[in-house]
């Protein structure tokens, strides 16, 4: 009785250390918990779509329905004596109703689409660099402080003997991204071999790394947290091994670490 109340106790305190973790579960259907207000509005964006489609798809299956069963072959109560092959009225309403809904989309589609690629006033500039099979992290910037030296580090994947208790195998690293909340951050991406993604579900980041290029994506977490991702581009044999972990403090903390280094 003894093993079993121990062994229910971890099981629960697992989990509780999983509900601080932003980190996809078993089962999943829906999206991650957002970080920030872009994921926000997102999220809200699809679920608008998929009922609009829910509803154009329900109203497609019946009419498929009903046309399967009326005018079957064997139905002897159909009447077929009908000449009509076209319907001016019925082909214009078909054809601008699927313009109206989609119309309704663009303007927020578009909204979001530009918001991500917005400048802002940025206070602190991370430039990330993607490996075989690992990432580079260097603090280059941060406005009104100044660093005393250049901050590089690699991050890898942290080995299942080494995970911690309740930590995620394959997620976990040896040493996380640690950023500020409630500030912008002007993250620059990039790529020594091959193509790689930096890509963050909770904070609706997703970029490409590429050989050459230097690309930009904005961030701005409006809570605290450890935010997982992992390489979403097909990089190669290790490409499942190079996860993402960014660790959300607050300012005051972010550069009480960064003067500890």
């Amino acid at each position: 009785m003894l093993n079993l109340n121990f062994y229910l106790f971890l099981f629960i305190f697992e989990k509780k250390i999983s509900i601080c973790f932003d980190a996809a579960e078993s089962g999943q259907l829906l999206f991650q918990h957002p970080a920030t207000k872009i994921m926000d509005n997102l999220i809200d964006l699809h679920h608008d779509i998929f009922s609009v489609m829910l509803i154009i798809a329900t109203i497609v299956f019946y009419l498929i329905v009903v046309a399967v069963l009326k005018f079957r072959s064997d139905n002897i109560f159909t009447f077929r004596n009908f000449n009509f092959t076209h319907n001016t009225f019925l082909e214009v309403f078909w054809t601008l109703i699927p313009m109206f809904i989609l119309s309704l989309f663009l303007v927020p589609s578009f909204v979001l689409l530009y918001s991500m690629d917005e400048l802002h006033d940025f206070l602190v500039t991370i430039k990330v660099i993607g490996r075989q099979w690992y990432w580079t992290y260097e603090y280059t910037y941060n406005k009104g402080f100044f660093l005393p030296k250049t901050i590089i580090f690699d991050s890898y994947l942290l080995a299942d003997s080494d995970l911690p208790f309740g930590s995620f195998r394959l997620l976990e690293v040896d040493q996380r991204l640690r950023l500020p909340s409630h500030v912008y951050i002007r993250v620059l991406i990039t790529s020594t071999d091959v193509l790689h993604s930096w890509a963050i579900p909770s904070c609706a980041v997703k970029m490409d790394a590429c050989p050459g290029r230097l690309n930009q994506v904005s961030l701005n977490m409006y809570r605290f947290g450890v935010f997982y991702g992992q390489c979403s581009e097909l990089c190669g044999a290790n490409h499942g091994f190079m996860p993402i972990v960014i660790e959300g403090v607050y300012v005051k903390d972010y550069f009480s670490w960064l003067l500890s280094l």
